[in-house]
């Protein structure tokens, strides 16, 4: 069974009386464990295909599948739910809470979902810190760590949850060369070692490097979709 699938899918937003199309009538299966980049010129429609893959905005028209069941007509409290439980995010941002240790930063994402024992709790937290390269940074807080850092902690929160797919709009764009691709690495071993899914949304001719499929949009539509060994 695929793990995601979108069938026809329109986003079409209104300003005023006048409707700007998004997304174009996308049909895309994504499988378990692929690691996918979409690219595209700004104003093709990356992000908000990303927002219908991420449960955060449903389309206009056409429906979205995840593990085979529609999501795309659910409230947004059951939206909410799906995303917790099966989607991890990493953002070009970081998103972490600024009061919060890296540690505490991860172990919050692990509380929303998992109820463990303490000593559990910390073996995972911990262990998803090392494998990420933070180990001895567990206790610093954001404005401690550099650009690189932080999205590390960033990678570490997404995976934490064990999700079946980490989405990650434009992950590199706040780091330096050398940065990104540290951290690009850092994604390639988790999508290997744990089968995680990965899908991106970026301009970072890095990340296309390592991306097992390329989907191209233009003027919210697929123009090309490569397979890649």
């Amino acid at each position: 069974m695929a793990l995601l699938e979108l069938n026809k899918v329109k986003k079409i937003y209104k300003q005023g009386k006048i409707e700007v199309p998004a997304l174009q009538g996308i049909d895309l299966t994504v499988e378990p464990g692929e690691f996918t980049t979409i690219f595209g010129p700004s104003g093709s429609g990356k992000t908000t295909l990303l927002n219908m893959i991420g449960c955060l905005d449903t389309p206009s028209e056409g429906e979205v599948k995840l593990n085979g069941d529609v999501v795309s007509k659910l409230s947004q409290t059951k939206l909410a739910m799906v995303r917790r439980y099966n989607i991890g995010f990493v953002f070009q941002a970081y998103n972490l809470i600024p009061v919060l240790t890296a540690y505490e930063n991860v172990e919050f994402a692990v509380r929303l979902i998992h109820h463990l024992k303490e000593e559990e709790m910390k073996e995972k937290v911990l262990n998803i810190l090392e494998a990420v390269g933070l180990k001895g940074l567990e206790t610093r807080r954001p404005n401690e760590l550099s650009g690189g850092e932080k999205q590390r902690v960033a990678v570490a929160r997404a995976l934490v949850k064990e999700p079946k797919i980490v989405l990650a709009d434009e992950p590199t764009a706040n780091l330096d060369s050398k940065t990104g691709a540290d951290v690009i690495k850092i994604m390639v071993k988790m999508n290997q070692k744990l089968g995680t899914t990965f899908i991106f949304s970026t301009h970072d001719p890095q990340i296309m490097k390592y991306a097992k499929r390329l989907i191209n949009l233009k003027d919210g539509m697929i123009s090309a979709d490569e397979r890649r060994e």
